[in-house]
């Protein structure tokens, strides 16, 4: 972009921010009678039921080895580990809240799961989409629409040798009837919060998926039968199959930009336009998708080792590395997912948000394997975990740390550096007052241990993607925060994702400039028992 020159996403940005003074004005009163359904009903189509194949996936289990399980039994764990209905709750009112192995921003679940197949003998070719209420498949369109998928994705290396795809698509209402605006930031949370489950239900499953997020977005919409109007593709994920070995298919980039020097013309907007606006704002269509190249990844690393998800910066130094930084080490041993990963499903699907914390303080053992976790992969390559995970824009995003109560740190602002692994202390203050007034208010500000906070120089990141860096900064921080909740689940800890916040208090908190954009909050505690 040019100097002094703002994008679109950066307006939107600006625009939805929750400020103290307006908070009041900018809420509005709901209508409950119009709460959206969380399901789409196709009411034609071939259903597969998913349920008979959910048995034991031991790996000594009587019936079969894992390699010889059939197709569609993997393919029911990976679905019901990434977005299926773990849970039904009874609600005052008398109605029921269905909960899935994916969190959502107030329960509302904008996302859609599709399942694309290019024809194999338990699952002919055609589209199907994923019923999380009834776990089954509707096979809604019998079709060879690999070619089609293909055309979308801009000729993706990774579509060349894969025959199954998942497409995570927003149903755009079901989250701005309660958020309006701000729902556009809530809707890719919560998309990487299931791109984050797919991750891992597909090593549990021997599939890699690996993430598309540059495709033409009319062409894949329309290959889906979406309405435009009220819904969108999000992300597409290429799923090999590990156990063919043509299907062993090495990195490759994931993200592709918008429309270049996406500036903002200044034109008004209405509070109900802004969504869309950014929506088309930040799509790739056909003419812009021509140009467009999908280009290797270097191999900069020895044979046999995985090469980066994306080229290093330039500076290989973590961002914040000021020299009066106190700093603390935080390689540790890995969390334990036991023998064939056997504690990782159970944990998925026991995942809950916690609606309180006991303030007591957790540890810094504690703290230093839920960042290992979450930023480390590569220390779960023993464990059967993929080592480099796909990301769109991981590399823009940073990390930090507010600490309330973890023995042996002292309370305040820490930058967490990723490559040097270990925590930069960079301002000295106990913050629980302030969390609890950025957070809205929320208790789980103030009573967590620590709270971790991602965010992104957004301005650098719309010159590299354009206003599609808004998508995919919001996507990588929900694959993060996913990953932060099933590593504080496995330590008996609390968790509980925060998209709700007075943006600019939370960049006085941290210190960071105003061209910071935060993301996202993930708090951590103990949680409090009843």
């Amino acid at each position: 972009m040019s100097p002094g020159s703002f994008s679109l996403a950066e307006h939107y940005h600006e625009r939805t921010k929750y400020d103290p003074k307006t908070l009041g004005q900018q809420s509005r009163e709901l209508d409950w009678s119009q709460q959206p359904v969380p399901f789409k009903d196709y009411k034609i189509g071939a259903v597969i039921d998913l349920k008979p194949y959910l048995k034991s996936r031991r790996r000594n289990d009587a019936e079969r080895s894992r390699r010889d399980r059939p197709l569609l039994q993997r393919l029911s764990w990976l679905l019901l580990c990434s977005y299926g209905l773990t849970q039904q709750v009874q609600t005052l009112d008398g109605d029921r809240l269905y909960l899935r192995a994916a969190p959502s921003a107030g329960g509302l679940y904008p996302a859609e799961l599709y399942l694309l197949s290019a024809g194999q003998p338990d699952l002919p070719a055609g589209l199907y989409s994923y019923q999380s209420n009834t776990h089954t498949l509707v096979n809604f369109w019998s079709s060879d629409c690999w070619p089609q998928l293909q055309r979308a994705c801009l000729w993706h290396p990774s579509l060349e040798h894969t025959q199954l795809a998942l497409v995570s698509t927003a149903v755009f209402w079901r989250s701005a009837w309660r958020y309006q605006a701000r729902a556009y930031r809530r809707i890719f949370l919560d998309t990487g919060h299931v791109l984050g489950n797919v991750e891992l239900a597909a090593a549990l499953n021997d599939f890699r998926p690996h993430l598309i997020g540059g495709f033409v977005d009319a062409q894949l919409n329309q290959l889906l039968y979406l309405d435009e109007a009220q819904e969108g593709a999000i992300a597409v994920a290429a799923l090999a199959d590990l156990l063919q070995v043509q299907q062993n298919l090495p990195l490759a980039q994931a993200a592709l930009p918008s429309q270049p020097d996406p500036q903002y013309a200044g034109d008004p907007l209405g509070e109900d336009e802004l969504l869309a606006a950014l929506h088309q704002s930040s799509s790739i269509d056909e003419a812009l998708g021509d140009r467009l190249n999908w280009k290797p990844i270097p191999v900069l690393t020895p044979p046999g080792a995985t090469p980066p998800i994306q080229p290093p910066r330039p500076d290989p130094e973590d961002k914040y590395n000021f020299p009066f930084c106190s700093r603390f080490d935080t390689r540790c041993d890995p969390i334990h997912w036991g023998e064939d990963l056997q504690y990782l499903p159970q944990t998925i699907l026991q995942r809950r948000s916690t609606r309180a914390y006991s303030g007591l303080d957790l540890t810094q053992a504690e703290l230093n394997q839920l960042l290992d976790f979450t930023y480390q992969p590569e220390h779960y390559r023993l464990q059967g975990l993929p080592e480099a995970p796909d990301y769109f824009a991981l590399d823009l995003i940073e990390t930090f740390v507010v600490v309330s109560g973890v023995e042996g740190l002292e309370a305040g602002c820490y930058y967490y550096a990723p490559k040097a692994e270990e925590l930069r202390q960079i301002r000295f203050k106990n913050f629980r007052p302030e969390l609890h007034y950025l957070c809205l208010g929320q208790e789980l500000g103030r009573d967590a241990g620590a709270v971790v906070f991602h965010t992104a120089d957004l301005h650098k990141a719309v010159e590299i993607y354009g206003d599609r860096a808004y998508r995919y900064l919001h996507l990588d921080a929900g694959h993060l925060g996913q990953r932060l909740n099933l590593a504080a689940i496995r330590l008996g800890l609390g968790v509980s994702g925060i998209a709700g916040f007075f943006d600019d208090q939370v960049n006085e908190v941290l210190g960071i400039p105003a061209q910071e954009a935060v993301l996202y909050i993930t708090t951590l505690g103990r949680s409090r028992a009843g």
